[in-house]
């Protein structure tokens, strides 16, 4: 868990809350900074984990951690200028190949980007040579992303409260990460589909120039909460493209050239 000592405020317990009924209800509220325009970063991060620490309380348990807004078709598809983090739970996660239920979710959108799978605890804010030799396996993946702010009227501080606005993630086979095949990703393209149809692709480079370096921008930002990357657990490392809406109906598939593909059905 994150070490974040400092007195909760009451406007952190309420809009902690919020977010968390808006996904139970699937009612989207006012954006947190629109409600509290005082709001800080540190506030919005103790936002996130007091609802992550919740869950957990509640039987769920953490599996992995997600970097967003790494790429600029991203940043600029939702007006924000850096990339934060979010919190992956088991629950989260969507199998290979199975459904999921639009209608559970609020506004979703879907993107593709590489996972990475942590074979080795590491310490926080590790080197990158460290982080390189720690990673045990990469994969093609689909996150889908929601918004429980109403109408995606968000920016930074909105989706870092509302955990990076994650809602499933789904990850392929895990390859072999030796380092030929790490030092091909930022030249590695995925392409997702919808049905029959490419609807977006993005190579890795569009993921902060590479997406190791989006994996180590990531754990040295959960590092500065005390947090760190743990044997077994799945990172993603941001989108490669911007997202598209995420409609009932479909099966959405992202490949990539030299790993298995991954695919679920919206239903």
């Amino acid at each position: 868990m994150m070490n974040m000592t400092d007195d909760v405020s009451a406007a952190v317990v309420e809009l902690a809350d919020a977010l968390r009924t808006a996904e139970a209800t699937r009612e989207a509220i006012v954006p947190p900074t629109v409600s509290n325009p005082g709001l800080t970063i540190e506030d919005a991060y103790r936002i996130q984990r007091l609802n992550i620490d919740l869950r957990v309380e509640a039987g769920e348990r953490v599996v992995g951690h997600k970097v967003g807004l790494t790429s600029l078709a991203m940043q600029r598809q939702l007006g924000v200028d850096q990339p934060d983090f979010g919190v992956i739970t088991d629950t989260m996660v969507v199998a290979n190949g199975g459904e999921l239920a639009v209608d559970a979710l609020v506004s979703p959108r879907v993107e593709a980007e590489f996972a990475f799978r942590i074979g080795r605890d590491l310490p926080p804010s590790p080197s990158l040579d460290e982080l390189r030799d720690a990673v045990a396996g990469v994969a093609v993946a689909l996150e889908i992303i929601d918004s429980r702010v109403a109408d995606w009227k968000i920016g930074l501080l909105d989706t870092v409260a509302d955990n990076a606005s994650s809602a499933r993630i789904v990850y392929g086979e895990f390859a072999p990460a030796f380092g030929s095949r790490l030092a091909a990703l930022p030249n590695m393209t995925i392409t997702l589909t919808q049905g029959d149809n490419e609807v977006a692709s993005g190579p890795g480079s569009a993921v902060l120039g590479d997406p190791l370096v989006s994996l180590h921008w990531l754990a040295t930002a959960i590092g500065a909460y005390g947090e760190r990357f743990r044997a077994g657990q799945v990172v993603l490392a941001g989108a490669v493209a911007a997202a598209v809406p995420l409609v009932a109906g479909s099966t959405w598939t992202a490949t990539a050239d030299g790993l298995s593909p991954v695919s679920f059905t919206s239903i």
